[in-house]
């Protein structure tokens, strides 16, 4: 089990500096701050932007990815806040994606799972729905269901 920790940190230190060299833009990534000052690799704290063009834009989405000792073996468990409004996002923010459960893959980089994240957004898949309500909404209401992401991204707006 140590050895599987150690693999997961070593992976994590080297996504963080890949991530510190170069990232998506309006993106963050990074470790947790334990309260002595050193860092959490197996907890990061991380923000998606909403893409330009869409009813997201202009939001930038708080999201937590906690890996375990079985990374990059085991995708990390990524979430929203609890309440966020998305098909594909849990009551309790847990994110509902393909690359995150069966199509997980120990090559799948922390940018990978955040851009797919960011495209999750404006691409809701009702097929596997993780709020009824939401799901509901957006296939008998479109109009109302994109009038809540555009209020929900305005709670959302860039901290300088």
């Amino acid at each position: 089990m140590a050895s599987g920790g150690g693999v997961a940190r070593g992976r994590l230190a080297e996504e963080r500096k890949s991530w510190r060299r170069s990232h998506p833009h309006g993106f963050v990534a990074k470790p947790a701050t334990l309260p002595d000052g050193s860092v959490n690799l197996m907890v990061w704290n991380c923000i998606v932007p909403g893409k330009e063009g869409t009813d997201w834009e202009g939001g930038y989405f708080p999201l937590f990815l906690n890996f375990d000792e079985n990374y990059p073996t085991r995708a990390p468990v990524c979430k929203f806040p609890t309440g966020f409004l998305h098909v594909n996002v849990y009551s309790t923010g847990a994110v509902c994606l393909s690359i995150l459960g069966d199509g997980w893959k120990p090559s799948i980089t922390v940018r990978q799972i955040l851009i797919g994240i960011q495209d999750l957004l404006d691409n809701p898949n009702p097929a596997s729905s993780a709020q009824g309500p939401c799901c509901e909404l957006l296939t008998k209401n479109l109009p109302e269901y994109k009038n809540r992401v555009r209020q929900q991204a305005k709670r959302y707006p860039l901290h300088v």
